[in-house]
């Protein structure tokens, strides 16, 4: 073990990073073929994305202002003027024998992203079109499938593909890197930002160098990464075999491969020795597209706020922790919720920590998002009033969220229906505190003999016995005087 972080030690991991951003048009990029995700294989087509001859491709509007968004978000050169490119190379799933890409003029140039204290650079994001996607099928399953089938219904579909500078020099900084640039497109609209699906896809660019070296050292690229944590996983895995194999005195080789999360392992995809000649030329169905500073000043005007603008706002406007407000951000959903619902309640710290806490705890039980939930931002911010003017009690409160979520009422509305109101009635709570007295003399006697931590079990029981509805504050202070006597 010793030796191998030693080994670590001496060498500098470079990475670089391929995200492909599936942008959230309703059509594809050079037709008017719907984008939605799960339709029927190959329902999604028509002879612009099939690639039949004698058809034209027309550029999708949307699909170049998502781009330019994107670019102004990753202090990008916006591109006066950017054309279209055909990228040559034969594969199963790709209809037309070529890719509509951007090669030399791609409309974002040089920018960058600041991720944990440091600046990535970024060398370029273009537009694209996606291919298919082949299925491989068959009783014997993946490993040994007898046939392949081609699904053509991503064919076609607008990406835009943000190139790094290998500038990252950790697993860590790859994972951040990302996860940064998701909530970026997400706060944008352009993209959904779901890995599992596809919208989001990375490749990385890994090679390790002696410390201190200015050289890079032979890269291998992994692929196939759908999470986050696979991403940091897979980058380790890589650093760790190339270290081994330059320690054994053996060469890297230059390679794609295809990392297999389950087994925690990537394998060969193909050799990368050579670059391969794809052959770009301009397309000559498209003209080139002049971008006028206008253009780009009306997208600029028209900028959501980002996240770290959100992070800051929610320090500052509502003097959230840096950890509350990190989530709120981290998670859109919840940031969109809480800015509505503090329109309704100054009882910020108590908004948070609903949301994060028994509202999102409910929600990954039932397996719901947010969105998804009837329960509103001022049903949510009177719920917290009425619990801060005692008319239920936090106990009560938790019990009302299910109901909330799943119904759409209010928590005055159900309380009534349930009977639920909080019990300040002090005589009332008197006889409950003496009756959990009565019925638990050994514990009365250890608490009258010194072993106070009692207490606690003295208000549960109280708060048991009124089925939550009694005043906390009462419970306590009652079944104090009581015990004393």
């Amino acid at each position: 073990m010793a030796s191998a972080v030693a080994a670590q030690t001496k060498y500098e991991t470079v990475i670089g990073l391929e995200i492909h951003v599936q942008l959230k048009t309703a059509t594809k990029l050079f037709c008017s073929c719907p984008t939605r995700f799960g339709a029927e294989q190959n329902r999604n087509t028509c002879p612009i994305c099939l690639g039949n001859p004698g058809v034209l491709p027309v550029l999708n509007r949307q699909a170049v202002d998502f781009a330019i968004l994107a670019g102004l978000a990753l202090n990008c050169e916006i591109a006066p003027l950017t054309k279209f490119d055909r990228k040559q190379y034969f594969y199963p799933d790709l209809p037309k024998g070529y890719q509509i890409s951007q090669y030399d003029r791609p409309i974002c140039g040089m920018g960058y992203l600041e991720v944990m204290g440091q600046k990535i650079r970024i060398t370029r994001a273009h537009l694209e079109e996606d291919a298919g996607k082949l299925v491989h099928a068959g009783a014997a399953g993946l490993a040994g499938s007898t046939h392949s089938l081609v699904d053509l219904n991503r064919a076609g579909v607008p990406l835009l593909e943000i190139v790094s500078e290998p500038d990252i020099r950790s697993s860590e900084q790859a994972r951040a890197y990302a996860e940064t640039l998701r909530n970026i497109v997400r706060y944008l609209g352009i993209c959904d930002g779901n890995l599992e699906e596809g919208s989001l896809r990375c490749d990385a660019n890994v090679s390790i160098r002696p410390m201190g070296a200015t050289e890079y050292g032979t890269k291998a690229e992994l692929k196939n990464m759908n999470s986050f944590r696979s991403i940091q996983r897979a980058i380790d895995y890589e650093v760790q075999r190339q270290i081994e194999i330059v320690e054994s005195g053996e060469r890297v080789v230059q390679e794609s491969r295809l990392w297999n999360d389950a087994t925690g392992t990537s394998a060969p995809m193909r050799s990368k020795e050579e670059a391969h000649d794809y052959r770009y030329f301009p397309e000559p169905d498209l003209r080139p597209l002049v971008i006028p500073v206008e253009w780009i000043n009306d997208l600029k005007a028209k900028m959501p706020e980002l996240p770290e603008q959100r992070l800051a706002r929610l320090k500052d406007q509502f003097g959230l922790s840096d950890y509350d407000a990190s989530v709120l951000v981290e998670f859109k959903e919840l940031g969109d919720f809480f800015d509505e619902a503090a329109e309704y309640t100054t009882h910020y710290k108590a908004l948070t920590n609903w949301l994060m806490g028994d509202i999102t705890g409910y929600l990954k039980s039932s397996q719901k998002k947010l969105e998804d939930s009837k329960l509103t931002p001022k049903a949510l911010a009177e719920m917290i009033a009425m619990v801060d003017s005692s008319k239920i009690s936090t106990a009560i409160a938790k019990k009302l969220i299910p109901d909330m979520v799943e119904t759409g009422k209010s928590a005055e509305a159900l309380v009534e229906e349930q009977g639920l109101a909080q019990v300040s009635d002090e005589g009332e709570i008197r006889k409950i505190c003496e009756q959990v007295i009565a019925d638990n003399p050994d514990n009365v006697a250890q608490f009258r003999a010194g072993k106070e931590k009692l207490f606690g079990f003295f208000v549960g029981q109280a708060m048991k016995l009124s089925r939550g509805k009694a005043n906390p504050e009462l419970v306590n202070r009652l079944m104090g005087e009581l015990l004393k006597q």
